[in-house]
C-alpha cells in the first residue's frame, strides 16, 4: 500500500476506471473488495484516514443482533449470523469466538434467553460459533466473578464473534490493492462529473496532501460515505431528502481487573430498553454502548456526559467492583449510519439496521445503513446492483471463501504483535535489522518497528493514523498514546522525510484530539 505509487498510477492518466468508490470505512472497503476479487478496475477515495470515522468505533463485535431477533427480524439476524461465520474464517488473525454470559433474573429470563439463543445459535446453520445453554447462578459466579450476586438467578452462555475494526479494515485494503485496486487516504471528492444527460461520469478530487485537484473518470460511482452519505447526495442532486438518522454511541474502555475471566457480559435490558455489553479486548474491558439520536455528524465526535455517567452508573449496579471516572482509560464515540425512516419518530432502536441501496437519476449509487459484521455482503449486493444498472455481465461473488491479507491460524492472543497475523514475521524482521525493535510502551506492547511497518505498508501518514488505527493505543490508554506521541512522530518522520516543525504539530495535533478521550 503505497500511496506515492497509487497516486502517480491515478494521475497519470486518461483511463475510465468501472467502479470509483467515495468513502474509506467499512462499507467502502467491502464494495472495493469485492469489486476487485471479480476483476473490476477500482478505485477507493477516503477524505481522512480510512475508518477514522464510525469505522474504527464499533463495539468490536461480529455479531448476528440477538436484540433484533426479538424485534422479529429473522432475515436480518440470518444474513449476519452467516457473514459472522464467514468473517471469523477469512480472517482468523483478528477475529474470535467469544463466550457471552446473561445474568438472568428468575425463571421466566431464563427460559425466554435460552430458547431464543438457541434459535439463534440455529439461524447459523454450520456457521454457529457453539451451543447457548443455561447454566446454575453458581457457575455464573465463578464464570463472572464480579457479578453482583444479589442480581442474578442464573445465567445463559452464547457465543458471538469479536474482532478488531481498524486492523480488519486495513487488512481487507492490502487484500484489495492485491487485486488491483487503487486505495487513497486524504484524497476528498470535491464535486461530480456530468455528461449533457447528467449522468455522472467521474469525480473531482483534491489530494490533502499535495493541495493539487485532478479529475477522475468512472463507469460508476459509489456514495459509501456513512453518516455524510447525504453530502454527496447533495452535491448530486441539491435539495435531495435526508436517507441518514445519525446515533451516536459511546464506549469506555477499563483496566481487565473489571471483567478478569474470558467471559463477556450482556446486560439485554437496561433501564431504557437498551443492550449494555462488557467485553475483554486486547487486554482491556469494553463497556458500552449507549445509543443517542444525534442532530449533526462530525468526523471526531465527542461522548456526552450523560452517555458517561449511564454506562458507568448502570455497570455499577450489575459489579461487585463499582468502575469510577477516575478508571476510565479512554472514552470514545461513534456514529451509527442508520437508514432514516420514512415515516415522522426517531427512536434509534427501531430504526432499520439493514443496509439500503439507493439508485439516483443521474446513475450515482448510494448505500446507507448496515454493520461492519454484513460490510462484505454489503459490498457483494452492491456490485450486484451496478451490474444490473449497467446491464453488464453478473460475475458471482468471490468474496465469500476469500483468505483476508495477514491470515493467519491460531494465533497466539498473548502475542502483543498477534494481530499483524503472517506480516508479523516480517514486521520483527525490519524491526531487527534497522534497530527499531525498542519499546515505545510496555503496558500497550508498541515497539518502535511498528511505526516504520505502518507507513511502508499499511499507508500511515500522521501519528493520528499510527496511535488510533493502525495499532489502537488511543482507544486502550489515551493517557499512554500521547506520552508515547512525540516518539511516534520521531520515526514517521524520519520515514517520510518532514521536519521538525511537522514532528511539533503533530503531537499538537494528536493531543487536541486525543484528549477528548480522557476524562
Amino acid at each position: 500500500m503505497n500511496r506515492k505509487e497509487m497516486m502517480d498510477e491515478l494521475r497519470s492518466g486518461s483511463k475510465t476506471y468501472d467502479f470509483i468508490i467515495i468513502g474509506g470505512g467499512a462499507t467502502g472497503i467491502g464494495i472495493a473488495l469485492e469489486a476487485s476479487a471479480r476483476g473490476y478496475s477500482v478505485v477507493l477515495l477516503e477524505k481522512s484516514d480510512f475508518t477514522k470515522s464510525t469505522s474504527s468505533k464499533a463495539t468490536k463485535l461480529v455479531h448476528g443482533g440477538v436484540r433484533y431477533l426479538a424485534q422479529g427480524d429473522i432475515g436480518l439476524v440470518r444474513e449476519a449470523v452467516v457473514e459472522r461465520g464467514l468473517m471469523l474464517q477469512n480472517a482468523p488473525h483478528i477475529t474470535k469466538s467469544q463466550s457471552f454470559i446473561i445474568p438472568t433474573h428468575g425463571l421466566y429470563d431464563e427460559i425466554l434467553y435460552t430458547v431464543g439463543l438457541t434459535f439463534y445459535d440455529l439461524l447459523a446453520g454450520k456457521l454457529s460459533l457453539g451451543r447457548s445453554r443455561r447454566i446454575s447462578k453458581a457457575k455464573t459466579l465463578k464464570r463472572i466473578s464480579l457479578i453482583n450476586p444479589d442480581k442474578i438467578s442464573a445465567g445463559v452462555v452464547y457465543y458471538d464473534g469479536q474482532f478488531d475494526d481498524s486492523r480488519m479494515a486495513i487488512n481487507t485494503l492490502q487484500s484489495s490493492v492485491e487485486l488491483g485496486a487503487i486505495v487513497l487516504n486524504y484524497c476528498a471528492v470535491e464535486g461530480l462529473l456530468k455528461d449533457d444527460n447528467g449522468h455522472i461520469i467521474g469525480v473531482n478530487a483534491h489530494d490533502e496532501e499535495s493541495g493539487d485537484s485532478f479529475e477522475i473518470k468512472g463507469k460508476q460511482v459509489v456514495n459509501a460515505t456513512g453518516v455524510f452519505a447525504d453530502d454527496v447526495l447533495q452535491m448530486d442532486a441539491p435539495g435531495a431528502k435526508k436517507t441518514i438518522a445519525p446515533s451516536q454511541g459511546v464506549h469506555l474502555i477499563l483496566d481487565k481487573s473489571f471483567l478478569p475471566g474470558d467471559d463477556a457480559i450482556t446486560i439485554p435490558k437496561t433501564d431504557d430498553g437498551r443492550v449494555l455489553f462488557l467485553v475483554p479486548w486486547h487486554n482491556k474491558v469494553i463497556v458500552g454502548t449507549t445509543d443517542t439520536p444525534i442532530e449533526k455528524e462530525s468526523l471526531e465526535p465527542v461522548a456526552l456526559e450523560e452517555e458517561i455517567g449511564f454506562i458507568l452508573s448502570t455497570a455499577s449496579r450489575y459489579l461487585t467492583k463499582a468502575p469510577k471516572r477516575s478508571d476510565v482509560l479512554s472514552v470514545f464515540a461513534g456514529l451509527r449510519p442508520l437508514a432514516a425512516p420514512s415515516h415522522d419518530g426517531n427512536k434509534t432502536k427501531e430504526i432499520s439496521r439493514s443496509h439500503k441501496i439507493y439508485t439516483s437519476d443521474s446513475g450515482l449509487l448510494t448505500i446507507v445503513g448496515g454493520k461492519w459484521t454484513t460490510f462484505r455482503r454489503m459490498g457483494q449486493d452492491l456490485v450486484d446492483k451496478a451490474e444490473k444498472n449497467h446491464d453488464w455481465k453478473h460475475i458471482p461473488t468471490k468474496t465469500k471463501h476469500l483468505k483476508i491479507h495477514g491470515y493467519k491460524k491460531d494465533v497466539d492472543l498473548n502475542d502483543p504483535l498477534y494481530f499483524y497475523g503472517s506480516d508479523e514475521e516480517e514486521l520483527l524482521k525490519l524491526a531487527k535489522h534497522n534497530g527499531y525493535n525498542k519499546s515505545l510502551s510496555d503496558s500497550l506492547g508498541i515497539i518502535e518497528g511498528q511505526v516504520v511497518w505502518a507507513v511502508r505498508n499499511e499507508m500511515a501518514r500522521n501519528v493520528e493514523d499510527f496511535l488510533a488505527r493502525r495499532t489502537r493505543c488511543q482507544l486502550l490508554d489515551a493517557k499512554e498514546s500521547i506520552r508515547i506521541a512525540p516518539q511516534v512522530a520521531e520515526i514517521m518522520a524520519k520515514e517520510l522525510g518532514k521536519d521538525q516543525e511537522w514532528q511539533t504539530k503533530q503531537v499538537a495535533d494528536y493531543i487536541e484530539v486525543t484528549s477528548n478521550y480522557i476524562l
